[in-house]
């Protein structure tokens, strides 16, 4: 179970000002979030704005580059400073995504994988691998993705839960996700993937916006505001889920100003309170 509860605000270095700047015992931030890889060597100004964050606020962590699903040995070296980097700062929550981006060599993306039974246990018992190492369990997300491979042998929902099963670890639910694939795959309807995902395992959620190519086609960019039909899918998922699940909104490009935002996270918490109510 997380250590944190509430709606919460991706950190971003362009925010760190306007996020010290809100006034002592402002509640408009539950917990923070960032992916510890982006901060390891971070120094300065920025990292001092981030250590004050950090006392201020609990602090969830969400990984890039494990490559989980990859083919590639785990990064050690890298594991080790992520464990240190949540010792440092009391985090007790780290997420990943059920993907690779790396072979040979890293790339920087978070690239599908077939859904078959091999990929179930190989990627299982990397989670495994991390978990023993972190000593402790971890989340897995599920991502979006806009190829499928064609030799799967089972939806998107089946292989999250198998490979949660497998590896006994957490799921941490993207919404926004959830949706975009939805509509461009058409594979598993969004209200039918949370009917369907093992929500006994769901400990974290996501929301966030994505970009409209065309009615078929959406792209995961977290770059807009939150669509309607996501808030939608947030709402069936917070009836669904225990009340002390705790939700992320993401922004990671065409940052509007902070108000904007915590008009954002506020309805992420009304929504939270109005499903505890029901």
């Amino acid at each position: 179970m997380s250590a944190f509860w509430g709606a919460g605000l991706g950190y971003r270095r362009s925010l760190g000002s306007a996020m010290a700047a809100l006034p002592p015992g402002d509640a408009s931030i539950d917990f923070i979030e960032v992916a510890p890889e982006n901060w390891l060597h971070v120094g300065g100004a920025a990292r001092r704005l981030f250590d004050a964050a950090c006392e201020r606020w609990p602090l969830a962590c969400h990984g890039l580059s494990l490559s989980l699903g990859g083919h590639d040995p785990l990064d050690m070296s890298l594991l080790a400073e992520i464990r240190a980097f949540m010792a440092r700062y009391g985090c007790s929550f780290f997420s990943e995504h059920l993907s690779y981006c790396g072979h040979n060599g890293r790339f920087y993306d978070l690239l599908p994988l077939a859904f078959t039974t091999e990929n179930v246990r190989h990627t299982a018992a990397r989670i495994r691998q991390t978990q023993d190492f972190l000593g402790q369990r971890i989340a897995i997300e599920n991502t979006s993705y806009y190829l499928h491979a064609p030799y799967s042998e089972m939806d998107e929902v089946d292989f999250l839960n198998a490979v949660a099963r497998e590896a006994d670890c957490n799921i941490h639910l993207d919404v926004n996700n959830i949706y975009v694939n939805a509509v461009n795959h058409g594979h598993v309807a969004p209200r039918a993937f949370i009917d369907r995902v093992d929500l006994t395992r769901v400990v974290y959620l996501h929301i966030a916006g994505h970009d409209a190519e065309n009615p078929r086609l959406l792209i995961d960019t977290h770059g807009e505001a939150v669509q309607d039909d996501v808030w939608d899918v947030y709402a069936y998922a917070c009836a669904r889920l225990p009340s002390h699940c705790p939700t992320l909104l993401e922004r990671d490009f065409n940052l509007p100003p902070l108000p904007e935002l915590l008009d954002e996270v506020a309805r992420i918490r009304s929504i939270q309170q109005g499903a505890k109510s029901e």
